[in-house]
C-alpha cells in the first residue's frame, strides 16, 4: 500500500508541475520538471541547503531551500511557488515567502530518500534542486572477535604431521602467549575458491589446468564447497559455491582462454567472495605467474587475503623455467603470509599429483581460534606465531590486521549572527570546519529542529524583590513561547537553588512555579546553574540553559560566595554536559565576564537588561535563537576514542558573520 502511495503522489505531483507549466505557456508543449531549464532572463534557481546527510536517529528534518534570481531582477517583486517532495510524496508547499521551508519526518534513517525542491515563478516556468539522502552508516562497536588460524605441521621430509594435540602448540600474538578457545584436528568443512588464469598465454595449457581442477574436485568432502572463478584481466563467470563436482567440471571446460592477465586484482576480487562465509576459506590459484594489467600492487593484494583469512595456495603452470623471479617471489609470499603453499611443477602431466597433495594438505589441517588479549581496535599488524615440537615445521598465516576503529563522527549545533547580533540563513558550503586546527569534511548538516530540554533558572535573591513582577510576567510569557514539543523545568535560586519542578511538557507546572516565585537571601548563582546541568545531562536530544540574575555569586550578607560550587566546576559541567546556556543579566551589579564566558563556551548569548522592561525583549530574542539554530556534522580526520577534548572552530566564509558554538565535544572512550 505505502509503495503503492508513493507511485501516486508521485504521479499527481509530477502531473501538477506539468499542467501549471502548459497552462502558463498557452496551450504551448508541457515541460517535465525533471528536465527544466532556465528558459528566460528572470527565471531563478533553487537550491536545497537543508539538509545534507543523516545524524543516524528518527527526527523532524526541516527542509530548506534558497531560490536565488540572476543579477539585476528585484526578488522581491517576484512571485514564487515552492514544492518540496520526499520520495515522490508531496511534504510541503510554499507560496509566501522567503523563508522556503517545510518539515519532515525522517522516521528511518537507515532508508535512503531523495528530496526535491521545485520552484515555480509566474510565468510557470519550473526549476529544481534534488538532494539524496543515503542511509546512515551503522558504527559497530563490538570488541575484536575470535582469530581463526589454520596450521600445517610437516616433518622433515615434508609430509603432514596430523597426530599431535593441543598440548604440542604455543601460539602467540606480538610474542605474547593467547590462550586457545578451541583446538580441532578433524576436517571441517572448508569453501574453496577456484581461480584459474585462462588469459591467452595460458591457452596451450588450457587443457591440463582442466585436468588437474577436476581432480581436486574429485577430493571434496561430504560438506566442502567450490566457487570456480575464471580470470583473465578481469574476472568471469563464477559457479558455485557447489559441491557438484559435474558442475565443476562443465564450468572448467567452459572455460577460454583469451586477454590479458591481472593476477593481484583478481586475487582481490576473488576473496571477497568469501566474505560471511562459515568454516574453513582457501583459494588455490593456477597462473602462469604473468601479470601484465593489475591496478593494485602486492601489498594491497595481502592486505585483502589477510583480511578474508583464507590460506592461499598457488601452482605456476610451465615450471620454474616458464615463471620470472619476480613472479615467484609474489606467488611465494602470498602463501608464507596465508600460510598455504607454493607449487611449481615442472611439467603439465604433474598438475594432477599436485591438485592431490593440495587437496591432502587443505584437509589435514590444525584448527585453532583465540580471542586476541589485545582488543583495541587500531587497524595495526598483529604477527602470529606457531611454535610446534623440535623435528616438525608449522605453516600457519603470518598474522591479520587488526579491525580500523570506529569513525567518530560529532554533531555541533551552532547559530550564525550577523553583526547587529541577527541570526541569518547559510548553507554548508557557507562554512569551514577545523577540529583542532584540522580542516574537517562536512557530512551532514541541516538546521535544529529537534525538541530541546531547557531548565529556566530564576534568580530569586533578596536585591530581585523590586523586579519581582517584572519576572513573573516575563517569565510567563517566556513558558507560552516554548515549543509544546519542547521540555521545561524550573529553578529559581536565593541562599540555595529549589527546583519548581522538573523537565515535563505540562506547561501549569512551570506557571505554578512562576505564580510561588518570591524573593530573599543570597545568590548562590553556581550552585544554581550546577542543579541545572545535571538535570538537563540525562535528557536526550539539544538542552539549554536559560538563567537570569541580578547579582554576582554571593552569600546574602556579600561578604563569601554563595556557593559550594566554583565557576570552574560550572564550566568543566557544561562542556561534558554539552547544554546550550543564555544567561540575562539584569541591573548594574553583575559579573557580565561571568555571563559573557557562560555563553561563549555552551554557544549561546548573553543579554543585559539594565531595566526590567527589557526582559520580554531578552526572553524573545532566546526563544528565536533556539528555533534558529544549525547542526553540523563530520567524520573525524582523528581516529583515536581517548576520550579527550577536541577544539572544534566553525568559521563562515563571509567575514561578516559570527558563528557562536559550544567549542567541541569529548572524544569517546575505547
Amino acid at each position: 500500500m505505502r509503495v503503492a502511495q508513493h507511485r501516486v503522489m508521485r504521479t499527481l505531483l509530477a502531473a501538477a508541475m506539468v499542467i501549471a507549466s502548459a497552462a502558463a505557456a498557452g496551450a504551448q508543449d508541457a515541460v517535465d520538471p525533471a528536465a527544466s531549464t532556465a528558459f528566460s532572463f528572470s527565471t531563478p534557481s533553487i537550491r536545497i541547503t537543508s539538509p545534507l546527510g543523516r545524524t543516524g536517529a528518527p527526527a523532524t528534518i526541516r527542509i530548506v531551500a534558497q531560490v536565488l534570481w540572476p543579477e539585476g531582477v528585484e526578488p522581491s517583486a517576484q512571485r514564487v511557488t515552492v514544492r518540496f517532495s520526499v520520495d515522490g510524496m508531496l511534504v510541503g508547499t510554499v507560496e509566501e515567502g522567503p523563508p522556503y521551508a517545510a518539515t519532515w519526518v525522517d522516521e528511518n534513517p537507515f532508508e535512503p530518500h531523495e528530496i526535491i525542491a521545485y520552484a515555480e515563478s509566474a510565468s510557470g516556468e519550473i526549476v529544481q534542486d534534488r538532494v539524496a539522502l543515503p542511509p546512515y552508516d551503522i558504527v559497530d562497536r563490538t570488541e575484536v572477535a575470535s582469530i581463526v588460524v589454520e596450521v600445517g605441521v610437516y616433518d622433515g621430509a615434508g609430509r603432514a604431521v596430523s597426530t599431535l594435540d593441543a598440548s604440542a602448540f604455543r601460539l602467540t600474538e606480538n610474542d605474547e602467549l593467547q590462550a586457545l578457545d578451541l583446538f580441532a584436528r578433524e576436517t571441517l568443512p572448508s569453501t574453496i575458491v577456484l581461480l584459474v588464469d585462462n588469459s591467452q598465454s595460458m591457452a596451450g595449457r588450457m587443457p591440463a589446468v582442466r585436468r588437474a581442477a577436476d581432480q581436486f574436485a574429485r577430493t571434496l568432502g561430504a560438506k566442502d564447497k567450490v566457487i570456480v572463478v575464471p580470470f583473465n584481466h578481469r574476472l568471469g563467470a563464477v559457479t558455485g559455491p557447489t559441491d557438484d563436482v559435474k558442475m565443476i567440471a562443465e564450468s572448467l571446460t567452459a572455460m577460454k582462454a583469451a586477454g590479458g592477465t591481472a593476477i593481484l586484482d583478481a586475487l582481490r576480487e576473488a576473496t571477497r567472495l568469501l566474505d560471511g562465509v562459515e568454516g574453513r576459506r582457501a583459494v588455490i590459484l593456477i597462473t602462469d605467474g604473468f601479470d601484465e594489467n593489475s591496478t593494485i600492487d602486492l601489498d594491497t593484494a595481502l592486505e585483502t587475503v589477510e583480511r578474508s583469512q583464507a590460506t592461499v595456495y598457488t601452482v605456476a603452470i610451465g615450471g620454474v623455467n616458464g615463471v620470472s623471479l619476480g613472479a615467484e617471489g609474489i606467488l611465494r609470499r602470498l602463501t608464507q603470509r596465508s600460510g598455504g603453499r607454493s607449487y611449481f611443477p615442472w611439467r603439465d602431466a604433474d598438475l594432477p599429483a599436485v591438485a592431490s597433495e593440495i587437496a591432502a594438505d587443505a584437509h589435514n589441517r590444525y584448527v585453532m581460534t583465540y580471542t586476541p588479549s589485545n582488543q583495541k581496535k587500531n587497524g595495526a599488524w598483529r604477527a602470529i606465531s606457531v611454535e610446534v615440537p623440535k623435528g616438525y615445521v608449522a605453516r600457519a598465516r603470518a598474522g591479520y590486521r587488526a579491525a580500523s576503529p570506529p569513525p567518530i563522527r560529532p554533531t555541533i549545533e551552532f547559530t550564525v549572527t550577523d553583526e547587529s547580533r541577527k541570526q541569518v540563513q547559510i548553507a554548508a558550503e557557507d562554512l569551514e570546519v577545523f577540529e583542532d586546527g584540522v580542516a574537517q569534511t562536512i557530512d551532514t548538516f541541516q538546521e535544529a529542529v529537534d525538541p530541546v530540554s531547557i531548565v529556566l533558572v530564576l534568580d530569586a535573591s533578596g536585591s530581585m524583590t523590586r523586579s519581582a513582577e517584572a519576572v513573573r510576567q516575563t517569565a510567563r510569557e517566556f513558558v507560552s513561547a516554548v515549543r509544546p514539543e519542547d521540555s521545561l523545568a524550573v529553578i529559581t535560586f536565593a541562599d540555595e537553588p529549589l527546583f519548581g519542578h522538573l523537565l515535563g511538557a505540562n506547561r501549569e507546572f512551570s506557571i505554578n512555579a512562576i505564580d510561588k516565585y518570591t524573593t530573599g537571601g543570597g545568590t548562590a548563582l553556581y550552585d544554581a546553574l550546577w542543579n541545572a546541568l545535571l538535570h538537563v545531562k540525562t535528557a536526550q536530544g539539544r538542552r539549554a540553559v536559560v538563567v537570569l540574575t541580578d547579582g554576582r555569586d554571593e552569600n546574602n550578607p556579600g561578604t563569601a560566595p554563595g556557593s559550594t560550587h566554583t565557576f570552574d566546576e560550572v564550566l568543566e559541567l557544561g562542556r561534558q554536559v554539552s547544554a546550550t546556556i543564555f544567561p540575562i543579566g539584569l541591573g548594574g551589579r553583575v559579573d557580565k565576564q561571568v555571563l559573557e564566558t557562560l555563553a561563549s563556551t555552551s554557544g549561546g548569548l548573553a543579554y543585559a537588561s539594565l531595566e526590567p522592561g527589557q526582559l520580554a525583549e531578552q526572553f524573545h530574542s532566546i526563544i528565536e535563537n533556539l528555533r534558529q539554530r544549525y547542526v553540523v556534522g563530520y567524520t573525524s580526520t582523528n581516529d583515536d576514542a581517548n576520550g579527550a577534548w577536541r577544539s572544534v572552530e566553525i568559521r563562515p566564509r563571509t567575514k561578516a558573520l559570527s558563528v557562536s558554538t559550544n567549542g567541541g565535544y569529548f572524544a569517546p572512550t575505547q
